[in-house]
């Protein structure tokens, strides 16, 4: 997914241009849109982990007029010739015009 503009004016866009961030093991962008009450100090992101797809489940608010919404779903990787998913329900608020993660709960 390229990111645009476009792609980051809702939580369920800015939730998948962070998916692709995780497999482009793009560090930067993952905490440059991450709340800074809850954003750790610095990620490592393992370039073993090969995220390989992401399915949205639910969406609750987050459109282009909300100040906050949930995105819930899942994404599918490998590592070390094991498959495995993360299934999460992912907070976002919407701060200055901007999308950004706040926390997730991890289900299942």
């Amino acid at each position: 997914m390229a990111l645009t503009p476009d792609s980051l004016e809702t939580a369920e866009g800015l939730m998948r241009s962070r998916y692709e961030a995780f497999r482009s093991l793009d560090a930067a962008h993952l905490l440059a849109t991450w709340h800074p009450s809850t954003r750790p100090a610095d990620l490592e992101l393992d370039p073993e982990t090969e995220w390989r797809a992401l399915r949205v489940i639910d969406t609750v608010r987050g459109g282009v007029n909300d100040d906050d919404g949930v995105v819930e779903f899942i994404a599918v990787w490998r590592q070390d010739g094991q498959r495995g998913e993360l299934h999460e329900r992912s907070r976002f608020v919407r701060e200055g015009g901007r999308w950004l993660y706040v926390d997730g709960d991890v289900l299942g």
